[in-house]
């Protein structure tokens, strides 16, 4: 697998690299070991001005570096600055809160003064995916750094430029050296890092198999390991909902990042009240999405990221279909330069189709009809996924049901889900475990140490 950039919107190979070489990596290992002792003894103020720092580079960067994000994985540019803008609010926000996150706590025991520490593990290392190349590495390295980790980023093989981006960023902000660094590895390298004694945690955002394979080899090292896995994120709609402002959603939220993100909407399960009114305007929406050049402000829908991920997007409509769901609209890759694939939805997908047990990674909306909210639970948790969940109604009765019994880490009502940095992130199932964000995300690569001290 090689290290390039190649544009999604062109199939342009635009620039090659070489995998970091066996010295390359012990030389980063042997740094950020040495970095760690001293970077964890600095004050919550003294990492909180690099951060800030850190957040003033990608503002002022933020054109030039939002193209880079678009020419390396190809979403459209709008979305590209949104990333850096949101990493420059994420790494903000634990500037300023990390500080009270990890505040020394005491808790009244028969023992004497009892209290709650968090101090930092060590070196980290970080496995990235491509479709949020700026934003996954900092809502991780923000709050990791301000506990006083030292990171270490194995990035996406398609995304090298983005990668030593960041590196270069974390080097200017301020922060010491060997505290934050990118290594260019191909998967078949990541095994020997993580084992390496050096390495105290590891964090992984990408697929259930990618995940599996690293909890093996952490879990028989017996190191910390968290996991943000893939979705395959229900959107419920019932009889009470806004249905234009439902519809408006459901759109944005399959489509954006070219649907190839793990909190996108894949699985819309209508009641049957509202079923027909819902498809016709879903399919009327996604037909009127421009494909186009993710430069260009007018473009709705952006290419997919490679030509790989385009062939299994592919494989699974095709499959689905033969199994017997139905195409009410797209299911095509168009005539055209790039990894674009028509925005597609399809309806009546039988449960052997791949449609309805795999997450599916791209511009395909899957439309379920549902009776009762009943059957719309048992749909929403009929999935091997539990990452995020949607529910459109205006009935408060509906929504405490159904955001006690869906199966998922984040339930959001008549909205859309997403990150933010105040509250935690992450799933159940085989969408992984552990938290990013919020308290929990940056308590997770700690030492919650508990200390007391007898009369």
């Amino acid at each position: 697998m090689a290290i390039a950039t190649i544009n999604p919107a062109t199939g342009e190979r635009v620039k090659e690299f070489a995998p970091s070489s066996r010295g390359e990596v012990e030389k980063a290992l042997a740094r950020g070991a040495a970095a760690f002792g001293e970077f964890s003894r600095t004050s919550f103020q003294e990492r909180a001005d690099s951060l800030s720092h850190v957040a003033d580079i990608l503002e002022r960067d933020r054109e030039r570096l939002a193209r880079l994000i678009t020419l390396e994985m190809g979403k459209l540019l709008r979305e590209a600055k949104a990333e850096i803008d949101k990493c420059a609010g994420g790494c903000r926000y634990y500037a300023a809160n990390a500080d009270k996150l990890l505040h020394e706590e005491n808790v009244a025991t028969n023992i004497g003064r009892s209290a709650i520490r968090y101090e930092p593990l060590g070196l980290v290392l970080a496995i990235m995916p491509w479709n949020f190349p700026f934003w996954q590495v900092c809502r991780f390295a923000a709050p990791a750094l301000m506990a006083g980790n030292v990171c270490l980023l194995k990035h996406a093989a398609n995304v090298p430029q983005c990668a030593l981006a960041l590196a270069e960023i974390f080097s200017q902000s301020g922060f010491p050296e060997g505290v934050f660094q990118t290594l260019l590895l191909e998967n078949e390298g990541v095994e020997e890092v993580i084992r390496d004694e050096r390495v105290r945690a590891v964090t992984l955002t990408g697929s259930d198999r990618a995940g599996s394979a690293v909890a093996s080899i952490a879990g028989r090292e017996l190191k910390k390991c968290v996991l943000e896995l893939g979705g395959s994120d229900p959107f419920i709609v019932r009889p009470s909902a806004d249905l234009k402002a439902a519809v408006e959603t459901a759109i944005k939220a399959r489509t954006i990042n070219a649907g190839q993100s793990c909190i996108a909407a894949k699985r819309f399960i209508v009641a049957e009240e509202v079923y027909d009114d819902f498809a016709q305007r879903l399919v009327a929406g996604m037909r009127a999405l421009q494909m186009g050049d993710p430069l260009e402000e007018a473009t709705g829908v952006a290419p997919l990221a490679s030509a790989k991920i385009r062939e299994s997007l592919e494989k699974q409509v095709q499959q689905s279909v033969a199994a017997g769901a139905k195409i009410l609209t797209g299911g095509r890759r168009p005539e055209r330069a790039g990894y674009f694939y028509e925005p597609t939805v399809l309806a009546e997908i039988p449960s052997g189709a791949p449609a309805y047990h795999e997450e599916v990674f791209g511009p395909v909306a899957l439309l379920f009809r549902a009776r009762d909210s009943g059957e719309a639970v048992r749909l929403a948790n009929a999935s091997h996924f539990g990452l995020g969940a949607s529910v459109w109604t205006r009935d408060a009765a509906e929504q405490e049901f159904f955001t006690r019994e869906i199966e998922a880490g984040m339930v959001f009502v008549n909205t859309m889900v997403l990150s933010t940095p105040e509250l935690p992130f992450g799933g159940v199932k085989r969408s992984g475990y552990g938290r990013e964000l919020g308290a929990e995300g940056i308590r997770e690569f700690t030492n919650i140490k508990t200390v007391c001290f007898g009369v």
